[in-house]
């Protein structure tokens, strides 16, 4: 998320305390009603972006798992047709539905969250506690950026000598990507080994580590992470209460349908965990 949003700039400790809420339920749970993130990612990078990248690209492959389900998998009792695999059943299409879009919903909320936890806040998280840890998931963040970058220039100077990929046969393009690999996985290393003699001539480890930090707590810190417990808190409730349950065999039945004011307020509140990045300028 950009800068220049509000929860952009927010301190790391609220960041991450927000995505472990919301990716944990997310992945858990299988209700409907839990599944809505995209308004998060169309406000994050604009709706021209998320319809290419995020539909025409992706929805085909979860489209896929959603059709592979049914076809494979015969649980329920509202047969349909039939194929020469067995029936098929209306609960295994939902079902299969319903997972495709939780992978949908966590590629969008993972992406989201690479691009708001930098490096240097991961950093700021961890190096205190294990300065090791913090070092690992900041290279882990930093590896496909850089890989894809270093790919580009790869490429780029293969086409200049004239080992460019367009035109060529099937087999051809294999052994010219094998070599390209290859040069990376070299670069890869040797980038490595060039990171650590650095660190070590630096003194990296040997000492107890000191950080100076760039971030510090603000009232709309607090106001955002006290927003968070109290609507959070309601969606737990609602969750012990029955209203995240969801099942599709042998039949389909979804909780808090039709709506009742405690379910109501729990998907509110749910609502509201979800679209905090967005309102938190108004905050």
């Amino acid at each position: 998320m950009s800068e220049k949003n509000c929860f952009g700039k927010c301190h790391p400790v609220v960041q991450m305390i927000y995505w472990l809420v919301i990716l944990l339920t997310t992945v858990f749970l299988m209700h409907p009603v839990f599944l809505g993130a995209c308004l998060l990612g169309i406000r994050q990078k604009g709706i021209k972006k998320v319809l290419w990248v995020y539909v025409c690209k992706t929805v085909p492959f979860f489209l896929l798992i959603a059709c592979i389900n049914p076809a494979f998998n015969h649980y329920g009792v509202t047969e349909l047709f039939r194929l020469k695999t067995g029936p098929v059943t209306l609960e295994a299409i939902v079902y299969g539905l319903v997972l495709a879009f939780v992978l949908y919903i966590s590629v969008l909320w993972f992406s989201s969250f690479h691009e708001i936890m930098t490096t240097d806040r991961f950093v700021y998280l961890f190096g205190k506690l294990s300065p090791d840890i913090s070092l690992v998931l900041s290279m882990a963040m930093r590896f496909v950026p850089r890989f894809t970058k270093q790919l580009k220039k790869i490429r780029m100077g293969q086409q200049c000598i004239g080992r460019d990929m367009e035109g060529q046969s099937i087999l051809k393009k294999v052994c010219m990507g094998i070599r390209e690999i290859s040069m990376l996985l070299t670069w890869g290393l040797e980038s490595g080994i060039d990171t650590a003699d650095s660190m070590r001539a630096r003194g990296y480890g040997t000492v107890k580590r000191t950080a100076y930090s760039i971030f510090s707590w603000t009232k709309q810190d607090k106001k955002i992470l006290l927003i968070l417990f109290i609507c959070y808190g309601i969606v737990l409730l609602g969750i012990g209460q029955g209203y995240a349950y969801a099942l599709y065999d042998p039949i389909i039945q979804i909780a808090g349908v039709p709506l009742t004011a405690k379910s109501l307020l729990c998907y509110l509140a749910w609502a509201v965990c979800c679209l905090l990045p967005v309102g938190a300028d108004w905050i």
